[in-house]
């Protein structure tokens, strides 16, 4: 799984606070990577469960983060698409299609 963008790269509210506060930036990063090696699963699924967990924050934000992610990292649309589609069950139809759309915006741009 390749690190979240530099201060810079990041949008909005959360690049600027990276910037001013690096520290804090740093120290999420690097509890990030000791979660990412906390346990057994690989990069791939890493990524589809911290989008999925994303989805169920439903946070559109993050959602965007680890799709755009996911994709840089060679996983395809189709499989970012079933994570949405799994949520049906769980977070119900529009919970699901709002997050589908969020995905899109990435694996689907100006449709």
């Amino acid at each position: 799984m390749t690190s979240e963008p530099a201060g810079d790269d990041l949008p909005g509210a959360a690049g600027r606070v990276a910037r001013e506060k690096p520290e804090l930036w740093k120290a999420l990063q690097a509890l990030g990577a000791a979660a990412g090696k906390a346990g057994p699963l690989d990069a791939k699924t890493r990524r589809l469960v911290t989008l999925a967990l994303a989805i169920g924050a439903d946070s559109e934000g993050a959602t965007h983060s680890h799709a755009r992610r996911a994709l840089a990292e060679g996983l395809s649309a189709d499989e970012l698409h079933h994570i949405a589609y799994l949520a049906i069950t769980t977070l119900g139809w529009p919970h699901a299609i709002r997050a589908l759309t969020w995905i899109e915006d990435y694996t689907r741009p100006g449709t």
